[in-house]
């Protein structure tokens, strides 16, 4: 008995599409990850390659970071943090990334590092809860970052030392990037970011360092020292662009890693554009971001990629990637990729040689 044929209707205009076109769009199926075949992060972040909508869009990170550290010409890694990423649980995950060679600067708020350090001096980020009586952590000395907690005794001790840190440095004009500097020499934590990027040659740069808690410690000292009638220390943010833009002008290419946004991913943006004072014209090759932020509302923090190339912060041929998942989740599991993979194997670190806000000479170590 012959088979039956299949029921056919006629689709309006199927007669007039092109075929081709078509069979090109239709090539490639999702391909939902299979836990039968992921043993790992990094396992399970390829396999998102083969999804859509954000676990697509992580996987092209993954993509983008892989393409970068196997660059030849060794691109400088900039690094923009921004949020609540330490109260989040992240500080090993990103004093690890530093640890392994995959950054080269950091451009931080100053909250993120004042975090770190408060941590490194003894202090810590305890499990609370969001809807807490906020009127009773007041009076017991306890500040909520959402649902994590801080000591506020311990904030202000750490607030303390920061300013004591300042006087002991000659009065005038620093960087913060020498100012974290000085701070990070003084720490004596293994698990500490500050401390590792010190270690390791990584500029940190705040460049909205009085927005912060080490910000309150400079007032500290500022406040103090004016009772006092001695001179001051004052961070000169000015002078946090000209060394950050020296650092792009004298690298071969340039990445950066945002996370969330913010004032951090402006700075970053901004020393592309402002190479334009030495007469260079510079674009960062590479870019991925990881933000909870949506572009239509304007604001930089959700502006996409694309955006950035109409400033030409970003080179119209650049490889990146957008991810758009709250950086508490999307970072571990980019950053499990990279460690686990090993991107940054045998990759060598940069040194930095400064004399006072001159940068005299960038190359990688021999």
């Amino acid at each position: 008995m012959a088979p039956a044929k299949p029921h056919s209707i006629k689709i309006p205009g199927a007669g007039r599409i092109d075929a081709r076109a078509k069979r090109r769009l239709l090539k490639t199926r999702i391909a939902p990850p299979d836990f039968d075949r992921i043993a790992s992060v990094a396992d399970l972040v390829e396999a998102m390659r083969g999804a859509s909508v954000q676990a697509r869009n992580l996987g092209l990170c993954a993509e983008v970071l892989r393409n970068l550290y196997a660059d030849r010409d060794r691109p400088t890694v900039m690094l923009g943090l921004a949020g609540p990423l330490i109260a989040a649980g992240l500080r090993k995950v990103l004093r690890d990334l530093v640890a392994g060679g995959y950054i080269d600067v950091i451009v931080s708020t100053g909250a993120i590092l004042y975090q770190d350090i408060y941590q490194a001096r003894g202090g810590g980020h305890y499990a609370g809860d969001p809807a807490a009586d906020d009127d009773r952590l007041h009076r017991l000395l306890i500040d909520r970052i959402y649902d994590t907690y801080v000591d506020e005794e311990k904030f202000i001790a750490t607030d303390s030392w920061v300013g004591h840190m300042a006087d002991e440095l000659p009065p005038g004009n620093l960087s913060s990037r020498a100012f974290l500097d000085h701070l990070a020499a003084k720490l004596d934590d293994p698990q500490s970011i500050v401390r590792c990027a010190y270690e390791r040659g990584v500029p940190m740069f705040a460049p909205a360092i009085n927005d912060s808690s080490l910000g309150i410690g400079l007032t500290h000292h500022y406040y103090r020292a004016r009772r006092a009638g001695r001179p001051r220390l004052a961070i000169d943010s000015i002078r946090d662009n000209y060394e950050l833009t020296q650092i792009v002008v004298k690298s071969k290419k340039t990445a950066a890693i945002y996370i969330a946004g913010g004032v951090p991913k402006n700075y970053i943006n901004d020393s592309v554009v402002m190479a334009y004072i030495f007469e260079e014209e510079r674009g960062h090759s590479y870019a991925v971001q990881l933000t909870a932020d949506n572009p239509h509302w304007g604001g930089l923090s959700g502006s996409t990629l694309k955006e950035a190339v109409s400033w030409g912060k970003i080179r119209a041929q650049a490889t990146t990637a957008m991810c758009f998942v709250e950086p508490s989740v999307s970072l571990p599991m980019l950053a499990g990729y990279a460690l686990q993979r090993r991107l940054a194997a045998g990759r060598k670190r940069l040194v930095f040689t400064w004399k006072e806000d001159e940068l005299v000479s960038l190359k990688p170590e021999k």
